[in-house]
């Protein structure tokens, strides 16, 4: 069984700043709730049994939303859980992960992918990780930012690390390495037993802090020819509303380039 973790959960700040109504980001679309992230990220993912949604914020919303559109989707095979964590304020991104893979446990998957929920990528490169036989990692092609960026690089061992700035204000590197890649924030974790041990030993403070904390400890004694790395092509962090209007040129531009058109049902903004 291959589980689908997308995690949601987040206040999305920076995103709401240019808006009139909060609304959580994954759901926000403009012309059609087809063009909205959570939509986009899971119609590409027909190829998992199970997609596992992690929420917080505007956490009701969401979940209509999932129920009026993504339920609804046509030819979709795969189940849809919906998990709320109640720490979204308080606790980083590590709590929502967590949740995640303690719902996918129960289901006793053979595989676990793990996408961020503010993501927009192109699906041939999903449909590559998603059939990966090992352990993936995914990178994309955009120059590092450190206001923006997640770092991953491989150590003189040949140890993948991730770096990450809460405050998006600088990064730092404290030892020699051999390559640096700018994450695209999707991952596949191929041991069971490893990644619920992980999750099973980790401290009240990493349980608290970001999804770096499973994701570094998963990784940290798997060497770089154990695992698989895919360049995601068309990749966008969709952090503003700006990033989102460019998801959403590209949504078009696709949709014109294949001569399919756009969804019918035009609709305006919607949260």
């Amino acid at each position: 069984m291959k589980v689908l973790i997308v995690t949601v959960a987040g206040t999305a700040r920076r995103f709401n700043r240019e808006l009139e109504r909060e609304t959580a980001k994954c759901i926000f679309y403009r012309e059609n709730p087809q063009n909205a992230l959570l939509y986009q990220l899971c119609v590409k993912a027909e190829a998992c049994d199970t997609i596992i949604i992690v929420g917080g914020y505007h956490y009701t919303e969401v979940c209509l939303f999932v129920e009026r559109y993504i339920q609804q989707m046509p030819n979709r095979l795969h189940n849809i859980e919906m998990v709320f964590n109640p720490n979204y304020e308080s606790y980083g991104s590590a709590y929502s992960l967590i949740l995640g893979i303690e719902a996918a446990k129960k289901l006793s998957p053979e595989e676990i992918i793990f996408a961020e929920g503010d993501l927009f990528f192109d699906k041939a490169c999903f449909d590559t990780i998603i059939a990966a036989q090992k352990d993936t990692l995914s990178i994309n092609t955009i120059p590092i930012q450190s206001e923006k960026a997640v770092v991953l690089y491989e150590d003189m061992h040949h140890h993948v690390r991730y770096l990450y700035d809460t405050a998006h204000k600088a990064l730092r590197i404290n030892e020699a390495f051999l390559a640096i890649y700018n994450s695209a924030q999707v991952w596949k974790f191929v041991d069971m037993e490893r990644l619920f041990s992980v999750v099973k030993h980790l401290s009240e403070k990493q349980r608290m802090g970001t999804n770096l904390e499973i994701i570094n400890a998963y990784f940290s004694e798997k060497t770089t020819e154990e695992i698989e790395i895919v360049v995601m092509k068309k990749w966008i962090n969709c952090n503003t509303i700006y990033d989102y209007d460019d998801v959403l040129r590209n949504i078009i531009s696709y949709a014109f380039s294949k001569n399919i058109g756009l969804p019918e049902g035009k609709e305006h903004e919607n949260t």
